[in-house]
């Protein structure tokens, strides 16, 4: 199960293992093509060629294979959609819920991902 953006899509665990242990910074947009995830798949598509030391990727919400996003301690506590999560390192440096503006996403970007 694939999201119809333009970003690359993470569609297994093991894709998602794989590709925060290959990039050093990488944001994943967790979600589904719905009224607060569809501006955050727009911003991350206007960015990739702005930030092109950080990997952008989004992941289909109701895969099963969802749960390696679904079920990190960071995003417990999330009430709406999308998850969005920021690792470094492979390692979660940063995790958001709900619609976030450019302003918003940048801005932890530009926190934890410094050049």
């Amino acid at each position: 199960m694939t999201l119809p953006t333009n970003l690359k899509h993470i569609a297994t665990a093991n894709e998602l293992s794989q590709t925060i242990n290959e990039h050093e910074n990488v944001m994943v947009c967790c979600g589904r093509m719905g009224p607060m995830c569809i501006p955050v798949y727009g911003i991350m598509e206007d960015l990739e060629n702005e930030y092109k030391h950080v990997a952008f990727r989004d992941m289909a919400f109701d895969s099963p294979e969802a749960h390696a996003i679904r079920n990190l301690p960071e995003c417990r506590g999330f009430m709406g959609l999308p998850f969005t999560v920021y690792f470094k390192n492979g390692a979660v440096a940063a995790a958001t819920s709900s619609i976030q503006s450019r302003d918003q996403i940048t801005t932890i970007l530009d926190r934890e991902f410094a050049k």
